[in-house]
């Protein structure tokens, strides 16, 4: 009889087991679902807003940040360029609205040879802007090619504003980033903290270069770990998990 109670008992368990991982798991997918249908609708929103042109890829290409057709709610710090054969003199990246150029400063080549980038004028004005390079090799061969995205300031009124924090935090949790889009002041201590035993990451975009700003790169967060970066650049930081790259993203405005 003892042992009878005893099976019942267990039985019970891994049915109440059962249920809760079920349940923990359709909800995930359900958040995941609802994230995809939010982002198909804003992709949706900026073709109406603003028109762009196909973009051009060059010889040897991968992966550019901002996207093409990204509509950004404030200027991004740089333009990142990235491509799987060695950069070399004299490549270039020039970026423009209505013929006047916006990019500063010299263009820089990465370490590894992979990234190209150029620093973006914060004072530029909304609107659409095209991204013109060419990517060289050591052979002094070059190939060109173009991108266009957007800057739009009004979609920054929907970011929860921590302005005059000197610490913001950030939980993750059900596959999001909690608050998702954020305004901060230069010198603020960004926080994300691992809520769930999913593990995380907090990447730079893009993916799964993670060059736009490299300091953003953490390795895995399992459930109670936490990582943190101090942004002093004023520009727009769009981010993401790379477990969950098409799903999990956020982004900070640094003001």
């Amino acid at each position: 009889m003892r042992s009878k109670l005893i099976l019942i008992v267990v039985a019970v368990a891994v049915i109440i087991t059962g249920i809760f991982l079920f349940s923990r798991n359709t909800n995930q997918a359900n958040n995941q679902n609802t994230a995809s249908q939010n982002n198909k609708a804003d992709e949706n929103a900026a073709q109406e807003q603003f028109s762009f042109s196909n973009p051009k890829k060059s010889a040897h290409y991968e992966t550019n940040t901002p996207s093409h057709g990204a509509i950004l709610a404030a200027p991004p710090v740089n333009v990142v360029i990235d491509f799987n054969f060695d950069l070399a003199p004299p490549s270039t990246i020039s970026i423009s609205n209505n013929g006047k150029e916006y990019a500063t400063g010299d263009l820089l080549i990465d370490g590894n040879k992979l990234s190209m980038r150029r620093n973006f004028d914060q004072s530029a004005a909304d609107g659409l802007y095209k991204v013109t390079y060419n990517a060289c090799w050591p052979d002094r061969s070059c190939h060109d090619g173009y991108f266009e995205f957007a800057i739009d300031r009004s979609r920054a009124s929907s970011y929860e504003d921590m302005t005059g924090k000197t610490e913001a935090l950030v939980r993750m949790s059900n596959i999001m980033f909690k608050p998702k889009d954020i305004k901060i002041s230069k010198g603020t201590k960004v926080t994300w903290i691992n809520d769930e035993e999913v593990e995380h990451y907090v990447n730079t975009d893009s993916h799964p270069a993670h060059t736009y700003h490299p300091l953003q790169n953490s390795g895995a967060l399992k459930l109670g770990d936490s990582y943190s970066v101090t942004f002093d650049t004023p520009g727009i930081y769009p981010y993401h998990c790379s477990a969950h790259a098409q799903t999990m993203t956020g982004n900070i405005i640094v003001e």
